[in-house]
Formats: C-alpha cells, structure tokens, sequence
C-alpha cells in the first residue's frame, strides 16, 4: 500500500499507557487531521498497536510501532523511544511486562504515602483511569487526585506530591540509557532520545550517541526554533536520524500539545525506515541523516 502524503507524527499516546484515546480513536483523528503516519509510543507497553492497526487498515495511514521508556543517569532522566520495534520481540516483551509489574507496586506504594498524608485512594480509583493492559503510572494516580479534589489539577498533584522531590514520589524500576537503547536495537527498532532540549539533556546527547543513539526528537512543540537548529547542527555532527512529533495525549486533564502539531516532514519517516529496514545487518555502520 502507498504511503499517504503528508505531514507524520511519531510521538503519542493512547489509552495503553497516559493518553485520553484509545488506539483506534487516535487513528481516526489522524486520518481527520491529514496524517500519513503516526508512531504509537506508549510508556512501557506495545498493546495498543492490533487495534490501531486494526482500525487503520485499508485507509493507507501507516501506524508505526513504537514504545517510549524511561531511564535513568547520574546526571538526568532520559525517554527514549523505540520506533520500529519488533511488538513480538521476546526480550523486549519480557522486560516490558517486568516493568509494567513495578510500576503496579509503585503505585501501591505511593498511594501508601498519599495515605499517610491524609489523601486516601483506593486502587478501584486508580485502575478507573487505566483501561485493560493500561501501563498504570502516575498520571493516573493524579487523576484520582483530582478527582477526588485533593488536588486543583494533574500538574499540582506532580509539583506538591508525587514528582521527583514531592513526598510521595517512589523512584521506578531503573535501566540505564544504554540498556534501554540496546533492548531497543535488539528488538529491530531505532532508538531515539526524546525532547532532549525541553528535558534539559542536549548536552548528553554525544555520550548516547556512543552508546548506540540512532536519532534524536528535533521537532517538538515545547523546542523553539533555536533549539531545532542545534539540534539538526547535533544530528549532522554525530550522524543521528532526526524525528519528531507531538507527545500527543488526547483531550481533557493532563493533555498537551495538538495531534500533529510539530511540523515533522515525511523525509523524516522515509529516513527512519530505511534505518530500520537495515537493523540487524551488523556490517552497516552508517544512518541517514536528513539535509537541511
């Protein structure tokens, strides 16, 4: 099937992890929207992929695979998503359920923390906001929160209790970038540093780069235009794919920037395919990197 011409958005999330819409509901709007392709990236889980394949079939949206993941450094936090991923990749599966399993116990924990504060959840609370093989996370104990009027809204609930500093925050379960990164090449896929000027770590980005980093986010509704700019500068020394996309999380609390609003130029998919088709042929040593 021929690709849909058009703009691509190759950072979002569906109802599998934090995001409003479900699978399905997310292809529709890109399709009302124009798109040619869109990557799902939900947070530590692939589930959301046969619905959204499902429902884009015969329309020639093409719905990439994708996963996004948090690890952890010394000097910061870095989300690297996995873009053409293998969904049934056994180690990638493996290591996402283990994940997901942590990120239940967390939860527990810090509703046990909320609880000492005097702000009562009950997990049916939680689990409300999670549909089926949800990646439950924080998020969704901020929904609660603001449910439950304890908190104004998602970003009091971070700032006042249950973000990095906050008293009820519990660390997750860690990987190093470069576990993440080769968990992710080993799965076919091509592993690209998120948001790296709106998280505060463009300055990472050679040591990733030699750790395996095949791309980097570029387009990005919080990177203004000089942040593009040096990023695309970093792209061409360092010889990383560029990509972008929304971060896209629906409607409604905790949403942010629009369904295809970063301005990501088809070459940029064209590029991260040809990448991926090239996985697992160890003599390649070499990506493509878009001229601009």
């Amino acid at each position: 099937m021929q690709l849909r011409q058009g703009r691509v958005d190759l950072h979002i999330h569906t109802t599998a992890s934090d995001g409003s819409l479900t699978p399905a509901e997310v292809v529709r709007l890109a399709l009302e929207q124009g798109l040619a392709a869109i990557a799902l990236t939900d947070h530590d889980t692939v589930a959301g992929l046969p619905e959204a394949w499902a429902a884009a079939r015969g329309t020639g949206l093409e719905v990439v695979p994708g996963v996004e993941i948090s690890s952890d450094w010394p000097v910061g936090d870095f989300h690297i998503l996995g873009l053409y991923v293998d969904p049934w990749d056994g180690p990638l599966g493996d290591r996402l359920a283990s994940m997901r399993v942590a990120r239940l116990h967390r939860a527990r924990k810090m509703l046990d923390r909320l609880a000492a504060l005097g702000m009562p959840l009950e997990w049916e609370e939680i689990a409300r906001f999670c549909q089926r093989d949800c990646a439950i996370g924080r998020f969704h104990i901020a929904l609660a929160m603001v449910h439950r009027g304890y908190v104004s809204d998602i970003s009091e609930a971070f700032q006042r209790y249950i973000g990095r500093n906050g008293p009820a925050y519990v660390p997750r379960l860690r990987m190093t970038p470069a576990e993440v990164i080769g968990l992710i090449r080993r799965a076919g896929g091509v592993a690209v540093l998120a948001h790296p000027a709106a998280s505060g770590v463009v300055e990472q980005i050679p040591t990733l780069a030699s750790m395996g980093l095949q791309g980097i986010e570029v387009w990005y509704p919080d990177h203004s235009p000089e942040d593009v700019r040096a990023l695309l500068r970093l792209a061409r020394q360092y010889h990383l794919l560029v990509t972008g996309g929304s971060d896209f999380h629906g409607f409604g609390l905790g949403a942010g920037a629009p369904l295809g609003s970063a301005g990501v130029p088809l070459q940029a998919l064209r590029q991260l395919q040809r990448a991926a088709e090239l996985a697992g042929q160890p003599e390649e040593k070499s990506v493509f990197v878009m001229a601009v």
